[in-house]
């Protein structure tokens, strides 16, 4: 089997990546797949055990059947729930894509047949005053998942996603409509809408409300999707 790596990102904050990436992981090493998952920079954290972590970096450490360190799959952490730049700045350090990719290439040395690596709020954050989370994708050169939050305005915010996306250079594997965070009038037609204008396979359309089970199935049928 082919060595399967992907980058991970949102039409806005709170899309639902994490949710995404952790469901595949899991469906991964369901499959009998060495799955991993790197985070390189996350904003919002507490200390636990004395050491600074992001819920959504721990969900992906413990969700990866690769046994990683919590510096591997989260390099760089800040406290406050803010843009990483500020956050970086308000504590007198700089953060840049080249160290950032360093990171996460030396996270991918670990072996591992899937590989997931995920970025922080939306396509175009910035990571200092000059450069982009965008520009550590377009280093990684991985083909793109891109979760689009189903709510009112996720037309646009999909549009605008895959377009730079395509701008910059990159594939785009797919996407998948995370549902059941908002109430969305008209989730079908909006759901239809997207599918014909995207341009882009749809590899599944996910709930978060569904039992296990269903879950599970879901996210092995997504999973298919993205090999096939």
């Amino acid at each position: 089997m082919a060595k399967q790596q992907y980058f991970i990102t949102g039409t806005d904050t709170d899309a639902g990546k994490t949710h995404v990436c952790v469901g595949l992981l899991k469906a991964a090493a369901r499959r009998g797949s060495r799955s991993m998952g790197v985070k390189p920079i996350a904003a919002g954290a507490e200390v636990i055990d004395g050491k600074l972590c992001n819920e959504d970096a721990l969900q992906i450490q413990a969700a990866s059947s690769v046994a990683l360190r919590y510096e591997q799959v989260n390099p760089v952490v800040f406290a406050p729930a803010i843009a990483p730049h500020i956050a970086a700045a308000k504590e007198n350090k700089i953060v840049t894509v080249s160290r950032l990719e360093g990171f996460v290439r030396g996270t991918l040395l670990s072996p591992h047949d899937f590989a997931l690596v995920e970025g922080a709020g939306g396509w175009r954050v910035p990571v200092n005053d000059r450069e982009l989370l965008s520009d550590l994708a377009k280093r990684l050169g991985m083909p793109v998942i891109v979760v689009v939050d189903m709510r009112l305005g996720c037309l646009n915010h999909a549009f605008l996603t895959m377009e730079a996306i395509r701008r910059d250079g990159l594939q785009i594997a797919g996407w998948v409509a995370n549902g059941g965070q908002h109430e969305m009038p008209c989730y079908e037609e909006n759901l239809a809408t997207l599918n014909d204008m995207l341009s882009a396979p749809l590899l599944g359309s996910l709930s978060w409300h569904q039992d296990s089970q269903t879950a599970e199935q879901e996210f092995d049928q997504l999973l298919q999707n993205l090999s096939s």
